[in-house]
Parts: C-alpha cells; sequence; structure tokens
C-alpha cells in the first residue's frame, strides 16, 4: 500500500523539478533575435528615398514669392472660412 504513494509523490517530486528546471531555460531566443523588426520594416516602407539625406541638390518647387503667396491664402482659409452649403434642402424648394 505503501508504494502506490510514494510513486505518485515521486512523480509529483519530478513534475515539479522538471517544471523549475524549465524556468532556467531561455524560450525566447528566437523572438529577442528579431525584436523590432516589424517596426523597422514599416519605417522602411514609409521611406520613400532612403538616401534622400545624403543628396546635397536643392529642391525644385515654388520661387520664393509664389510659396509666400500660398502660405498666406492657406493661412486665410482658416481665418474666414468659406460658407457651407445647407445640406437639408434637397427637394424642398417647392418648385412643382
Amino acid at each position: 500500500m505503501h508504494s502506490i504513494p510514494m510513486r505518485i509523490a515521486a512523480a509529483a517530486a519530478l513534475a515539479a523539478g522538471a517544471g523549475l528546471l524549465s524556468g532556467c531555460v531561455a524560450t525566447t531566443p528566437d523572438w529577442d533575435r528579431h525584436f523590432g523588426e516589424a517596426a523597422r520594416l514599416a519605417l522602411g516602407q514609409q521611406v520613400l528615398r532612403p538616401d534622400g539625406g545624403r543628396n546635397r541638390d536643392p529642391v525644385a518647387g515654388l520661387d520664393g514669392p509664389a510659396a509666400a503667396a500660398v502660405q498666406a491664402r492657406y493661412l486665410k482659409s482658416y481665418a474666414e472660412p468659406a460658407p457651407q452649403p445647407a445640406v437639408f434642402t434637397i427637394g424642398v424648394s417647392g418648385a412643382k
């Protein structure tokens, strides 16, 4: 009768020992090796020209006065927004 409880106790001790030893094993070496790859991939996919910082040629675009006029018009659009049409007047004109 004593042999069955002893076997159960031995099996439980063996399982507990295996559980404790598995805590010492590195379980994420593959995860650590690939840490940050998704973020670097997403950043790389958003960059149009990766070597653009080394390009010393000036950007072709608007001259100074034209760029200033565009910026002034942009700022004015927020100061004086265009009136929005009434959206609930569709079919309410009274015409027959």
